[in-house]
């Protein structure tokens, strides 16, 4: 079951940063509820070792195009980014260390795995992928638009993503550079 995981969750986040195209040093914003994921209600059955699996195979993904991740802690923690700190060198760093219980299983593995983990309010993620509803709407950029998956389950929980484009700023629609964005 947990290979099966850690495999949906790689086809997963190679669609989003395929379908975003995403570049080395973009940040993907991930929001994951492990119950969901195992088909419980959110916030009443954190599993550890789901969230391992689950990020493993996003960081496998996300790794191999140089995406950074950024992984989103549960409401205890007012949701807060746990990601590597040359994602966010210039970023306002906050005091705090994930756990199960209190960050949420997906943002301790994150916290584990990265080899120099900070925490930090909020982010402005260049794309995003929420397993099980966890709201991660916050922390992309402004215009967000909605991605629709092929893969769009992980475990038993639903998958939604999101890209982000630059804003329109003046002018007809039609004066837009798509390469830009």
């Amino acid at each position: 079951m947990l290979e099966n995981l850690r495999k949906e969750s790689y086809n997963t986040a190679t669609e989003i940063i395929e379908t975003a195209k995403l570049k080395k040093g973009d940040i993907l914003v991930v929001g994951c509820s492990t119950s969901e994921v195992i088909g419980e209600k959110i916030g009443t059955y954190s599993s550890p070792e789901t969230a391992k699996a689950v990020f493993d195979g996003i960081y496998d993904a996300a790794n191999q195009k140089g995406v950074f991740v950024a992984a989103q802690c549960c409401e205890h923690l007012n949701r807060a980014i746990i990601v590597e700190n040359d994602a966010v060198p210039f970023a306002e760093k906050v005091n705090v260390v994930p756990v199960p219980k209190a960050g949420g299983s997906f943002a301790t593995a994150a916290y584990a795995a990265f080899k120099n983990p900070v925490a930090v309010e909020e982010i402005k993620a260049d794309a995003g992928i929420d397993i099980g509803f966890t709201l991660i709407g916050m922390h992309l950029k402004k215009v967000a638009v909605p991605v629709r998956l092929n893969n769009n389950k992980i475990g038993k929980a639903t998958v939604i993503a999101a890209r982000t484009r630059a804003k329109f700023i003046g002018g007809a629609r039609a004066n837009y550079n798509d390469e830009l964005l």
